[in-house]
């Protein structure tokens, strides 16, 4: 397989928000995403954990599935306020979400502990979605490639394969800022962090989705998904309006 015919996919990470409320907006984006000419794209909800067993009852049988947005090391034990990855499973997600900028500033996550996180995931089943991304500091200072580089590295296990690991590339200084690289940027790291993959892993990193996250919205998603090696996107906030979701998928309306 090349990246050229990598089915993409779109995942939203509802991050902190969401109520039993926003299953209304779940049964939009799963009405809509069983349109007929989106039969080319994959479509992904990563609710609060609280959400998880009720949005995978709204989708059943739809062509959404629902991931986790973060994960213990640990299959079971005492550890207050954590969740495992056989528990997301349990609960109807297919996947979870590790790595995220957002735990590794907020929390301190190493490269070393999201490796971990990532084969727990494959422990229970679950694909892990693993976020790499510089910051505006390491930008500015030239560093991307490195720092995308080492994370690469340092984050994906070595028993990854295309059907248990999705890379999501996530420029931390655009996410949640309306700001986005250029085109060129992206194609850059998209195309230097393809070329890491097929080096470690032959054909199974050649065949890995890579997403691009951090400010995608219905207005420059067609820009971004037509990226070389930009194999789907990780949304934020705009994945918490149907309405605004389904117009990042459009990007690959048939």
């Amino acid at each position: 397989m090349t990246a050229s015919n990598i089915r993409p996919l779109v995942a939203g990470n509802w991050k902190m928000n969401g109520l039993k409320a926003s299953m209304v907006e779940a049964l939009v984006i799963r009405d809509g995403v069983d349109d007929p000419a989106l039969d080319g794209v994959d479509a992904m909800i990563c609710p609060p954990a609280t959400l998880i067993m009720a949005l995978s009852e709204v989708v059943s049988g739809s062509k959404v599935v629902v991931g986790g947005q973060d994960c213990h090391v640990a299959q079971l034990g005492a550890n207050t306020g954590d969740i495992s990855s056989e528990i997301l499973a349990d609960a109807g997600a297919t996947a979870v979400i590790v790595g995220h900028s957002e735990r590794r500033g907020d929390h301190g996550e190493t490269d070393a502990l999201v490796r971990a996180k990532a084969v727990a995931a494959y422990r229970a089943g679950l694909t892990a979605i693993i976020c790499i991304g510089e910051t505006a500091g390491q930008r500015a200072a030239g560093l991307t490639l490195d720092v995308v580089n080492r994370q690469l590295l340092g984050s994906v296990p070595d028993e990854a394969t295309a059907q248990n690991t999705i890379v999501a590339y996530e420029p931390v200084w655009a996410i949640g800022t309306g700001l986005t690289p250029t085109a060129d940027d992206v194609e850059a790291v998209h195309a230097a962090l393809r070329q890491s993959l097929i080096a470690r892993f032959g054909d199974e990193g050649r065949a890995m989705r890579l997403l691009y996250g951090g400010s995608v919205k219905a207005a420059n998603a067609a820009e971004l998904m037509s990226i070389a090696n930009v194999n789907g996107a990780l949304v934020g906030g705009a994945s918490l309006k149907a309405n605004d979701f389904l117009g990042i998928l459009a990007a690959y309306r048939a």
